[in-house]
């Protein structure tokens, strides 16, 4: 598995949204979950099953009208790995010191 060099909130969105699923989860699931357009979506599906984070496969109902749905899920690696992330990035930092208030005049006060 491969590290994301590059994370948007829209990936961050995705992972949360695959991470509250469960299992495999449907792409248009995903779609309604984020709230983002699929040419969002599937884009950063398809990057995170390059880098071996999520495997997908077609569904197999024959009897189903419509078309086919492809479901996407975490490797183990890819699962903790996003755990990992979406936690990080949910943390906020704590300051090691306050910043100077500066007042209406421009006169900066610690």
């Amino acid at each position: 598995m491969d590290p994301i060099t590059r994370v948007t909130a829209p990936t961050l969105d995705v992972l949360t949204a695959l991470l509250g699923g469960g299992g495999p989860t449907w792409g248009l699931v995903i779609i309604r979950e984020t709230g983002r357009l699929p040419g969002t979506v599937y884009p950063v599906l398809e990057r995170l099953e390059r880098l071996g984070w999520l495997t997908s496969s077609w569904e197999d109902d024959a009897e189903r009208a419509g078309p086919r749905r492809r479901f996407y899920d975490f490797t183990s690696e890819g699962r903790s790995a996003a755990q990992d992330l979406v936690a990080a990035r949910a943390t906020p930092t704590v300051p090691t010191r306050s910043a100077p208030a500066i007042t209406r005049g421009g006169a900066v006060t610690p």
